[in-house]
């Protein structure tokens, strides 16, 4: 017979080892970050920034999951370094349009062997991998219906 706080066991929560996980892929990315000098955060939003080249900052928080209190002290950080532009639409002022630089698009040069570098920490096949990434995303669709 099933105690009644098994459901209160660690081993039986699906969210600590996706915490836990998640937790250990960014300490691995910590070294090659360091020597672009960008944080996790930093670097993701950069990746779509590298895709996208120029949104909003609701599409970009939309895309990394992120609420505009964490996203604009980080934007503003990224402006500083030189790899980021902020400015209000010229259509309409209540949206603020990000755009890469040149240095930027640079700075992608620097960070383009990182996915291979993490990629060797991880011992899955392409199809754990692919189905990994596809669970993931079925859980983050399922949290998040809206997106």
């Amino acid at each position: 017979m099933a105690d009644q706080y098994d459901a209160l066991k660690l081993e039986n929560q699906l969210c600590f080892p996706l915490y836990a996980c998640s937790k250990e892929v960014v300490r691995k990315y910590k070294p090659y970050l360091d020597e672009i000098e960008l944080t996790y955060t930093q670097y993701i939003t950069m990746m779509v920034m590298w895709e996208k080249q120029e949104m909003n900052v609701k599409e970009l928080g939309a895309c990394l999951f992120l609420d505009s209190g964490t996203l604009t002290p980080l934007l503003k950080k990224l402006e500083v370094k030189g790899y980021i532009t902020r400015e209000r639409s010229k259509e309409d002022e209540r949206n603020l349009i990000v755009k890469v630089t040149e240095s930027g698009m640079e700075l992608r040069e620097r960070a383009i062997g990182i996915p291979a570098k993490i990629g060797g920490c991880v011992n899955l096949s392409k199809e754990e991998a692919a189905t990994f990434y596809q669970l993931l995303y079925k859980v983050l669709g399922e949290m998040n219906p809206t997106r």
